[in-house]
């Protein structure tokens, strides 16, 4: 008689549990890690355009951030013209007489570097690629003495709206050390001054810059 060999029912079933609960362990992490490099690279997009966005208001308007004012004319020299006149904006908010749009968390205390949200007293900018560039009205004239305050969130009202934190670590702390930065997430304050965008907190220096 010829015999055939193959498994049994028992044997593939046990076989497809063991790799579902594989599955069900590893897709939190793989899929953290896949949204956590999508935001790394659409922050450091963000900052490229914003600063490029300067530099080339100063080629054709003649005034850089340290120059602005709170003017509210289409011709004044303004953080919210030079940004929404160099930018591919397609929608602004100015907050008038509204709420905060949507919450920003993170761990901690959260200082007031990072206090800016959508909503009420600050300018949000809305690009095409789905990032959201916000500022308070009354910014103006950032020096490096003086650097104004702003937040880019990369995905827009879209969750989690969590800023970045150094791992295991307050991110508001007095004295972070050593900050590594595991997963991005999707919200970084940054300061501005003279031509010069840079990241506000260690968290965001350490996305940017592979450390601290």
């Amino acid at each position: 008689m010829t015999k055939r060999f193959g498994f049994t029912l028992a044997e593939v079933l046990i076989t497809l549990g063991i790799i579902g609960v594989v599955a069900a362990m590893t897709m939190p992490t793989l899929m953290n890690s896949t949204n956590g490099a999508q935001y790394r690279t659409a922050y450091k997009k963000a900052l490229s355009v914003l600063s490029q966005a300067v530099v080339l208001n100063i080629a054709l308007d003649d005034y850089d951030l340290s120059q602005t004012s709170t003017g509210t004319a289409t011709t004044d020299a303004t953080l919210y013209n030079l940004f929404n006149n160099r930018m591919n904006v397609i929608k602004t908010d100015d907050g008038t007489g509204t709420a905060d749009k949507w919450t920003i968390t993170g761990q901690g205390t959260v200082s007031d570097k990072a206090k800016i949200g959508p909503g009420s007293g600050n300018y949000t900018l809305y690009f095409n690629d789905g990032i959201t560039f916000t500022f308070k009205k009354d910014a103006k004239e950032c020096s490096e003495a003086s650097p104004c305050k702003a937040m880019i969130d990369v995905n827009g009202e879209k969750n989690p709206n969590k800023l970045v934190n150094c791992d295991g670590q307050d991110w508001n702390a007095a004295n972070v050390t050593d900050c590594k930065v595991t997963n991005p997430t999707d919200v970084y304050p940054v300061i501005m001054y003279d031509q010069t965008i840079l990241p506000a907190t260690e968290a965001a220096s350490a996305v940017l810059y592979g450390g601290k």
